[in-house]
């Protein structure tokens, strides 16, 4: 029998929060860990507990979503972090996802819905998918317009991408940069997403062509 998925709620909201656990309990292969009111009353049970999921609510009183995100993937880098708010700002969802969220979800996104996101971080095949209260959205469509490219790759991305180039595996990257392999996966899934690459190769390529990164780094192909 396939090992239950563990999820962590945290969300101040106490109904909202007991409804959101009552809901992923009554799956047979997912299962809820942690149930907290804040990041900070959460973070002992998540670092301890590792679970295969965070679900996480924005706007958490004397909190700060992005450092809640960052103390997190330090507590448990192989967590993914998925929001669950009634908060929408596109510009927080792309700080979010550079911090390495798994998806971005309006609290009136179906249960359906919730359930897939949650089952996709734990296959190595889900992508990351933004929901906003309109309708779902790719991480690079925005809500009112046309697809628009992803920002450039940040300070992290490019240390990996670079690693990648030395032809390093995911475990030497890893060794090499201080983070788990979970992380580097989480970096490679978001650098094939900005540069539209489908190898690890490619995506060299793509970053060289760019400038990126310095083409004297490159020991691919």
């Amino acid at each position: 029998m396939t090992a239950p998925i563990s999820v962590a709620v945290v969300d101040d909201h106490t109904l909202l929060r007991g409804a959101l656990c009552d809901m992923i309990n009554l799956e047979p292969d997912i299962g809820v860990i942690v149930d907290a009111p804040s990041t900070r009353t959460a973070l002992s049970k998540v670092a301890a507990q590792r679970p295969d999921v965070v679900i996480l609510d924005v706007e958490i009183p004397g909190e700060d979503v992005r450092e809640s995100i960052r103390a997190i993937n330090t507590a448990s880098p192989d967590s993914s972090v998925l929001i669950v708010t009634m908060y929408e700002d596109l510009n927080l969802v792309q700080d979010l996802l550079d911090l390495g969220i798994s998806g971005y979800l309006h609290k009136s996104a179906s249960r359906e819905a919730l359930l897939s996101a949650i089952r996709g971080r734990t296959d190595g095949t889900g992508q990351v998918v933004v929901h906003m209260s309109r309708r779902i959205v790719p991480m690079r469509e925005r809500v009112d317009g046309p697809p628009v490219p992803a920002g450039p790759l940040t300070a992290r991305e490019r240390e990996v991408l670079g690693c990648v180039a030395e032809a390093l595996s995911n475990r030497q990257i890893a060794g090499k940069l201080g983070i788990s392999e979970g992380t580097v996966k989480r970096h490679l899934r978001r650098i094939f997403d900005k540069l539209d690459a489908v190898s690890r190769l490619d995506a060299v390529n793509r970053a060289t062509a760019a400038r990126m990164i310095s083409p004297r780094t490159s020991r691919l192909g």
